[in-house]
Formats: C-alpha cells, sequence, structure tokens
C-alpha cells in the first residue's frame, strides 16, 4: 500500500484529494497548521523529515490568491509568494534528506506560466516572466527541482481555474447566479482554462500511480473556452439568466490588477501530453462541468 504525504490537504483541493486517495486505498499524512490525526505540521516537517513509508508527496499549499477579503497589499502578496515557494522548498528538503526516497514529487503550480494571446500553449511552450503571477509559477516550479533527478520522479502540473462547489471560483460565484445576477467578465472574450476539481484530483492520482509519468503537465480541460462559453454554460446549469456584467475597472478595485488578471487575461492551454498519456477525463467539457456544480447546497 503507498502513503501519500499531501502539503496543504486540508484546503479546497486537498480535502477532495485526501478522498479520492483514501477511497482508492492509500495511506495519507497531511501536512497543515491544523493538528490532528494523520497530520504533521511543517515545522515536523522541517525537524523529522517525511513520515515512514512516505512513496509519494504532494504539494498543494499556498495562500488563496482570490480571498476577496484581503487587500493586494505588499504583506499580503509576499504572503502568497512564500506560502508556494517556501512550502514546496520544505518538501523538496524532505525528499532530498529521505532515507527511503518516496518514488514520485507532484507539485501543483498554475498555468500563468503562459502568456494570453492568440498561441495555443502546450506543456512545450516557453514560459514567460511577463508579470507577478507569471514570476510566481516560474520560482514555484524552480522551487521543487531536487539536486539529482534520479532522486524521484517529478511532476509539475500547471493547473488552471479549479471548478468545484465547496470552494475557488464557483463557491464566489453561485449566489450572484442564482439570483439572477450573473454575468461575464467584461466582454468575455478572454480564454479561460479550467479544470474541474474531480479531474484535477484524478490527474493527481493518475500521476503517482503510473511510474511512466513525468515533468510537466497541464492541469486544464480538453475543451477550449472563454469566460463568456463559462458564463453561458454555468448560467444554462443553474437555469438562470445571467445579463450583468462585471466590469473590468470593478474587478481591479477589488482585487487590484496585478491579480485580478486570473480572472481576465487566461491564456489557451491545452493538455497535449496528458492526453498523450492516456489520461480520461471525467468533465471534458464545461456543459458536464458546469452541471455537476451547479447547486446551491
Amino acid at each position: 500500500m503507498s502513503h501519500v504525504v499531501i502539503g496543504g490537504g486540508t484546503g479546497f483541493i486537498g480535502r477532495r484529494l485526501v478522498k479520492t486517495l483514501l477511497a482508492e486505498g492509500h495511506e495519507v499524512t497531511t501536512i497543515s497548521r491544523m493538528p490532528g490525526p494523520k497530520h504533521i505540521s511543517w515545522h515536523e516537517l522541517e525537524k523529522e523529515g517525511l513520515p515512514n513509508g512516505t512513496t509519494a508527496v504532494v504539494n498543494l499549499a499556498g495562500q488563496n490568491v482570490l480571498d476577496p477579503t484581503r487587500r493586494w497589499t505588499p504583506g499580503f502578496k509576499q504572503n502568497v509568494w512564500n506560502s508556494r515557494i517556501n512550502t514546496t522548498a520544505a518538501c523538496a528538503r524532505a525528499i532530498e534528506r529521505a532515507t527511503v526516497k518516496p518514488a514520485v514529487f507532484v507539485n501543483i503550480s498554475g498555468v500563468s506560466h503562459y502568456a494570453p494571446g492568440s498561441q495555443k500553449h502546450t506543456e512545450l511552450s516557453k514560459v514567460s516572466d511577463y508579470d507577478f503571477m507569471s514570476r510566481l509559477c516560474i520560482e514555484w516550479e524552480r522551487a521543487a527541482t531536487l539536486s539529482d533527478n534520479s532522486i524521484c520522479r517529478v511532476v509539475r502540473v500547471r493547473s488552471g481555474v479549479v471548478l468545484g462547489r465547496e470552494g475557488g471560483m464557483i463557491q464566489s460565484l453561485i449566489l450572484p447566479f442564482w439570483f439572477g445576477l450573473g454575468g461575464p467578465v467584461g466582454d468575455g472574450k478572454h480564454d479561460l482554462p479550467w479544470i474541474h476539481a474531480d479531474d484535477l484530483c484524478g490527474l493527481i492520482r493518475f500521476a503517482i500511480e503510473r511510474p511512466e509519468v513525468s515533468g510537466v503537465l497541464n492541469g486544464v480541460a480538453p475543451e477550449l473556452a472563454t469566460n463568456a462559453d463559462f458564463t453561458k454554460a454555468f448560467a444554462a446549469a443553474l437555469v438562470r439568466p445571467a445579463f450583468f456584467p462585471m466590469p473590468l475597472f470593478a474587478l481591479n478595485l477589488v482585487f487590484a490588477a496585478e491579480r485580478a488578471v486570473l480572472l481576465t487575461n487566461g491564456a489557451k492551454v491545452v493538455p497535449q501530453r496528458v492526453l498523450e498519456y492516456g489520461f480520461q477525463y471525467r468533465y471534458p467539457d464545461l456543459q458536464s462541468a458546469c452541471k455537476e456544480v451547479a447547486h446551491l447546497f
């Protein structure tokens, strides 16, 4: 039986991943600030290393960038940066120090590596250092680099916007859309690389269980979509109108332009290597994904 250690296992994706892995018969230990059974703290990881028998390490830890209750101050930006870079580096150090190495290290970052535009980006596309989010993603992946490639497999999953009822974008939008107040962001023409939460967890499990999987994987659905496409699909799934566009200036006012780009300026991202490996999506299109998440309770 495999033993998976998950950094950030109490978050939106982490909780679902824990359930997914336990259902498949994996043993799971979570690294977090929250005490509990089968939990260790980040301090314990640094001091004592990985638990005995660890066969895989996954890091999902990171401050919620789009927390509307937090202003985009220099201090909050530093928290966003440190919560990703430092936890990833801590996992890499623990792997290198382990007497018996795990078989795989899966690190989750984002698709902000890829500059917006008309070009389709695969895992082989050049990454660009063009703003705060792109620099964060580049350093995030760099922190996952091991001193020797032979230590264990490293899989870098670049996730799009994650659609799941209990967190992320859907949790923020469900009430406005439910009351008929939803709509596209701006003109809605910008790309929205996305993935259903079940598929992201499935892809992580796929990377853990398949020894041939390594390197970069674009954690996005195979269907390209714009914000307008999402708005139409989500409103239809809720059987609600969606006539109220969110002005760009309003988003920039709420989130600050530097992080609002996550909602207003996406890239065309395709999961070429994911499909080549034979991964099967449960929700490959927006219609099926939105139907699954479109419930108030």
